[in-house]
């Protein structure tokens, strides 16, 4: 297990240097200047280019690339901000608690809601409760989290005047948002608990367990949820990842101070190491989440923690 995680911790290397190729080459080709954005649209020509050299946006590729590797793996220095100038490692690590809280809340409702509905949908296969749940689902699995946000709000914050619209300083600020972020998450993690359920119901040794005698409650929860645990897991290490990507919208709806909005407000001001920065970040998060997802499989299924000895 030591040596399947340290290999695991290894590969991080080759996916930050990947992930860091793309969307530096995707920022250099963009159209735009950064050195104009900096200086401002109508300053003289002379300031734009001494600004632009300044900024080393005269160097090649390779050389503004190089640059920046360089900078990652010499203490994870993602340069400054083109509009602040303030250290852009330093500028996200203040706003990523606010992502993380609202990436790991919006992970337990939809955990909470999807285990719990899609429970209940295989015990019921067949029945109007069934029906109304993957109902529900598909629902969930076609409403864009910016609809779901606006919905809420109109809703929860305009009309019933419940939760705030906007803003992150206390729990009930965070409600909505969670779940405009869970909702599809729950969609995803509830049709899967269905699937994985039936397909453990139908087992023979489930059969054997009710031929038994053993208490239904029994056979739900130690016999059949436990078996079917695996496939929940890796969905729900991937949804994961999904609500850390939907974070950049939930948070430009409600107006929630963290990596997502800061990408965004970067991508408006061409602040390209902010942008290139903040997905650094959420893809290293990602990555992180993979190799806890793994570990967490070997203890969930000893097949596997078996296979990685």
């Amino acid at each position: 297990m030591p040596k399947y995680i340290l290999k695991r911790i290894l590969i991080l290397i080759p996916t930050i240097i990947g992930v860091s190729l793309i969307v530096f080459s995707l920022l250099y080709l963009s159209p735009g200047d950064a050195a104009i954005a900096k200086a401002g649209i109508n300053a003289p020509e002379e300031v734009i280019e001494a600004v632009r050299s300044d900024m080393g946006l005269n160097d090649p590729f390779i050389v503004q690339y190089g640059r920046y590797l360089k900078g990652i793996f010499t203490g994870f220095d993602l340069g400054n901000s083109y509009i602040t100038n303030a250290p852009v490692t330093k500028t996200i690590l203040s706003v990523l608690p606010n992502t993380l809280k609202l990436t790991l809340f919006s992970l337990l409702i939809a955990v909470v809601f999807g285990v719990s509905f899609g429970v209940i949908s295989a015990i019921k296969k067949n029945t109007i409760i069934d029906s109304l749940t993957m109902l529900v689902g598909l629902i969930g699995l076609a409403m864009p989290i910016f609809w779901t946000g606006i919905l809420l709000i109109l809703f929860f914050s305009v009309k019933l005047k419940w939760l705030p619209s906007s803003g992150f300083s206390s729990f009930k600020y965070m409600i909505l948002p969670a779940l405009a972020l869970g909702f599809q998450s729950s969609a995803v993690i509830m049709r899967m608990t269905r699937s994985s359920m039936l397909d453990v119901l139908d087992s023979d040794y489930i059969r054997t367990a009710r031929a038994k005698g053993l208490r239904e409650n029994r056979i739900i929860i130690i016999h059949t949820l436990k078996n079917a645990m695996i496939p929940i897991i890796t969905v729900i290490g991937l949804q994961m990842g999904s609500l850390l990507a939907g974070s950049v919208l939930t948070e430009t709806i409600f107006a929630i101070p963290g990596v997502g909005r800061l990408m965004v407000d970067s991508i408006k001001t061409r602040d390209y190491p902010m942008v290139l920065g903040s997905v650094m970040f959420i893809a290293l998060c990602y990555n992180i989440i993979s190799i806890i997802v793994d570990i967490i499989y070997s203890y969930a299924d000893p097949k596997i923690k078996t296979n990685l000895k």
